[in-house]
């Protein structure tokens, strides 16, 4: 008695369970819901989708064709859709509603569920566009909604079919508010993360400069904007950039940094330059004189400019004819042309040491000769600065001298 009560009541639990599951695949697609399937065949006018275990789905070919009628997918793709309707247990979906009489039964649900919904663009109204949507119902896209880019002209829009995102939905469809931008900026977001995925750290890549700051370039590098700083433009001192560079200007430039975190990316073109100091040895040896151009002046020297991206430095003590001087601009200018002769070179620091000969001395001179080795001026860089210190450094210094006499 007892286990004929047991089976009953497996019985009646597994009818139960059944019922639900049966129940639950019945419901399990409502209308405007979104789903990810992989196409599993293509025919002339449908593509068919897995939906997974023995279901299968279909959309409308055209969906998925460029402007020229071309496939811009193929079976084993995965693609976003939409579902519409089911009859004889066959599921209709779309990646967009149409702008045909039958989007008026979907209309609602396109709302709800964010399905995007194709439109005409019927003529500029204040604030903005009337858009023909299914049959006689029609929208309204604000001038901000229209694209990612202010409009310059409204004209231009007018009779063109464009993708929405109903972004308000009132009095039963009499009041619809769109948004074609909505759609765009999710467009621009999947290329860019794409994009995303096919760069690396040293890539080479071309780029178009987009607009020019006076510390760089922001360049187009097929859907993203990087920056070319104005020092990685070449080796070479770059005063003004608008002489070097302009909108769009086509580059070829490396990526130096990938920074996602704070959508930076940074470019060079100055790394597919030769480094103009793997030759600096040889076309400056010790010795000898060349001209160049004081480009900065600091309080512990002159830096001159010999060539494209190879500074050197002519230390204070040469630059007063024997005689003590304050600041480097009492001897010479920014801008200057001077005659210098090279002191030593050192490739591997960058550093080159300079002297003017016109501004030697006899002993200057001969300690040239000698190549007798000079202060670095890294010296008068990290030195620390000297003063007093404080008050109760001055008394406790007293203190110790007033102990040491009393003793």
């Amino acid at each position: 008695m007892v286990e004929e009560k047991k089976n009953e009541s497996n019985e009646e639990k597994s009818f139960a369970e059944l019922f639900e599951k049966t129940r639950m695949r019945k419901d399990y697609l409502k209308p405007g819901q979104k789903i990810e399937a992989v196409i599993v065949k293509i025919t002339q006018d449908w593509i068919f989708l897995d939906l997974g275990g023995k279901s299968e789905g279909y959309l409308d070919r055209k969906e998925l064709t460029d402007d020229g009628g071309n496939l811009t997918v193929k079976e084993g793709d995965s693609v976003t859709a939409y579902f519409l309707s089911s009859k004889h247990n066959e599921k209709l979906f779309t990646t967009k509603i149409g702008a045909g009489d039958s989007a008026r039964i979907y209309i609602e649900e396109v709302w709800r569920n964010g399905i995007p919904i194709e439109g005409i663009v019927e003529k500029e109204i204040k604030g903005g566009f009337e858009i023909k949507l299914a049959g006689d119902m029609r929208g309204f896209c604000p001038y901000s909604q229209m694209g990612l880019q202010r409009i310059e002209n409204a004209k231009d829009y007018i009779g063109r079919r464009l993708s929405f995102r109903i972004t308000e939905y009132g009095e039963r469809g009499r009041n619809i508010i769109l948004s074609a931008r909505a759609i765009l900026e999710e467009q621009k977001k999947k290329e860019e993360e794409a994009r995303r995925a096919e760069l690396s750290e040293g890539m080479l890549v071309q780029g178009t400069v987009v607009s020019i700051r006076d510390f760089g370039a922001f360049l187009d590098i097929g859907g993203l904007q990087g920056l070319l700083p104005i020092s990685e433009i070449g080796w070479d001192r770059v005063e003004d950039i608008h002489e070097r560079l302009s909108v769009g200007q086509i580059l070829d430039v490396a990526i130096t940094k990938l920074d996602w975190q704070n959508n930076r990316v940074s470019l060079s073109m100055k790394q597919l330059l030769s480094d103009p100091w793997n030759e600096a040895e040889a076309k400056y040896p010790e010795g000898t004189v060349h001209t160049g151009t004081v480009v900065r002046l600091t309080k512990f020297g002159a830096f001159v400019n010999l060539g494209p991206g190879v500074d050197g430095l002519i230390h204070i003590s040469k630059l007063g004819r024997g005689k003590r001087i304050v600041h480097p601009s009492d001897a010479v200018k920014e801008g200057q042309a001077v005659e210098v002769r090279i002191d030593g070179i050192d490739r591997d620091q960058k550093r080159i040491s300079l002297s003017m000969p016109q501004m030697e001395t006899q002993e200057d001179a001969s300690r040239a000769a000698t190549k007798e080795p000079i202060e670095d001026y890294r010296e008068y860089v990290d030195k620390a600065p000297t003063s007093m210190g404080s008050f109760g450094d001055i008394m406790k210094g007293k203190l110790e001298k007033k102990k040491k006499s009393d003793a």
